[in-house]
């Protein structure tokens, strides 16, 4: 008797989970990465001293709080672990491509240690400040969201993103450059980099609140969607 697969049987798949959860987090990954590498770069504005993750960085954030929003501390939580996780795995990328012996016609080795290179201090202060930051966030807002339910969403997002925005600027800061850049201007860095953060929530709140709105929509285990059970005669 013939043991062969029928040839019309169809391949077989996972079925992915529904919602946007898995993109969100996608992005949310994607965003830090890109942050990260943009770091490695101190730039300056007139008085204004900053590193090249003042792009995005903000953005990371925003969509921190979407994911503690919308799927509670637990999701976002695992969202914040696997970025650490991977911010590792980079770091660890770049330096294991630093150390490799560079090919004989390739005379980049030293702008590449100098503008990507793995920098221990840089490292730490990233990774910790991202977490230290990202779960303080998450926390502050599903606990203000435990007392607000629905409602002051604008609270929740400025309160949380002050909180984990002052302690990740201020991990960060003090890990990287903390006696490269000292008096005056170490505290200017400290400052501006939080103001800006801070100012760019707020600007882009409007644009924060919609997608929130939009995300909570097509959530159909968001629990808007699961009517209130109507109440017993009596």
């Amino acid at each position: 008797m013939s043991t062969s697969t029928p040839t019309n049987e169809a391949a077989k798949f996972a079925i992915p989970p529904a919602g946007n959860y898995a993109v969100i987090v996608a992005i949310f990954c994607g965003l830090l990465l890109i942050s990260n590498v943009g770091a490695t770069k101190l730039i300056e504005f007139g008085p204004i001293i900053t590193d090249g993750g003042v792009f995005l960085f903000p953005l990371v954030y925003i969509v921190g709080d979407i994911l503690s929003e919308v799927y509670g501390f637990k999701a976002a939580r695992k969202a914040i672990l696997l970025g650490f996780g991977l911010s590792i795995l980079a770091a660890l990328t770049f330096w294991l491509v630093q150390i490799s012996p560079p090919a004989a016609d390739w005379e980049n080795q030293e702008a590449f240690e100098a503008v990507i290179g793995f920098v221990p201090r840089i490292v730490l202060a990233s990774v910790a400040g991202f977490l230290v930051g990202q779960l303080l966030n998450a926390y502050v807002l599903v606990k203000i969201k435990e007392k607000t339910r629905e409602k002051a969403l604008w609270l929740r997002l400025l309160g949380s993103s002050f909180v984990g925005e002052l302690a990740d600027t201020i991990v960060f800061c003090t890990i990287a450059f903390y006696g490269i850049i000292t008096g005056g201007e170490f505290w200017n860095y400290v400052i501006i980099g939080f103001v800006y953060k801070t100012v760019v929530e707020i600007v882009l709140l409007p644009v924060t609140y919609r997608v929130i709105a939009a995300v909570k929509k097509r959530e159909p285990t968001y629990p808007i969607h699961t009517p209130e059970p109507e109440p017993i005669a009596g």
